[in-house]
């Protein structure tokens, strides 16, 4: 496993971070093809094995179970001080106001069962509370010692921007990273948000590096997740006729260089500066396959390769 630091947090945390919406109760009909606590800890357990130290879940993550079930499986595998997790905030009771921060970082830090949180991420931007009452709010419970570190995810380069502005020019706490929706068949990103963050040394923790499954096997591939995940389809379905040519490349490439598709994506990833991608795998083979990664050593030529035939996109991810 490799490692690196999450900007200027000091926190280690490892090059491939187990994304936690895949844990979680399907009764709580998020997805339906969420992963129960035994399994899920099974998975969790598998990854630290490998050396994975760097946990992301949410609030909302199947109705709270997913950070219930990622909390039980630390407690019973390893050291608190071992593993870095992070959780997000947004989709709840008042967004990111100032009273639904602390109240809903509570309720993550007992569903965890944990007294800190290293990583605490804003899910989206808040159009309707004030940005100095979040980045306040978010500053406030860094004080407290309850959060270590704040992040954000899918947002605008200007929103990310002026959130950043906010807190520093009231001495708040800024954000370390950016968990933005990045991979080869969406890379609207690479126009403002991503410039912007690697020019404030804010680093990349992508979510859906591999399209949710699309940048890993043949489009046509039959699983579970590709037939009820509406989600995933739409996000990429609307674009498949342009998006299917990149995912053959992919095939090829891995074809060429006797390794998987998945290893491939994840190389790319790399390549671009890309800091620890979430895998959300359901089967703990998925993560020996990713830490494969490592070891692809992309040409200027193969990313060219890989780029070559993208067009842009609409938005997806920012609201």
């Amino acid at each position: 496993m490799e490692y690196a630091q999450l900007g200027v947090s000091g926190i280690e945390v490892s090059r491939l971070c187990v994304g936690c919406m895949s844990f979680g109760d399907p009764a709580s009909k998020m997805h339906a093809w969420t992963l129960n606590s035994s399994e899920s800890e099974t998975i969790i357990k598998h990854a630290l094995e490998l050396g994975i130290n760097f946990f992301d879940t949410a609030n909302c993550y199947s109705a709270g179970t997913s950070e219930e079930y990622l909390g039980r499986a630390i407690r019973n595998n390893v050291s608190r001080d071992k593993v870095i997790i992070a959780t997000k905030v947004y989709f709840n009771e008042g967004n990111l106001s100032k009273e639904a921060i602390p109240r809903e970082l509570e309720s993550s830090l007992k569903r965890l069962g944990t007294d800190y949180v290293d990583v605490l991420i804003i899910h989206r931007f808040d159009y309707h509370t004030p940005v100095e009452e979040t980045m306040e709010a978010l500053h406030k419970v860094v004080q407290s010692g309850k959060v270590r570190a704040i992040g954000a995810s899918a947002m605008y380069g200007y929103q990310f921007a002026k959130l950043q502005n906010t807190a520093e020019k009231n001495g708040w706490t800024k954000f370390v990273s950016i968990q933005n929706h990045y991979n080869l068949l969406y890379r609207e990103d690479e126009r403002e948000l991503i410039p912007i963050c690697k020019e404030q040394g804010v680093v990349l923790t992508p979510y859906s590096p591999l399209a949710a499954g699309r940048l890993s096997r043949p489009w046509s591939a039959d699983t579970l997740r590709s037939q009820t995940d509406v989600t995933a389809a739409g996000k990429y379905d609307k674009t498949k006729d342009s998006d299917i040519e990149i995912v053959k490349r992919v095939s090829e490439l891995a074809e060429k260089r006797n390794c998987t598709m998945t290893q491939i994506a994840l190389a790319w990833q790399f390549a671009k500066g890309v800091t620890s991608p979430l895998i959300g795998a359901t089967k703990a083979k998925y993560f020996d396959d990713a830490v494969g990664s490592f070891v692809i050593d992309l040409s200027t030529e193969d990313i060219a390769y890989l780029e070559e035939l993208y067009v842009p996109h609409k938005i997806v991810g920012a609201l």
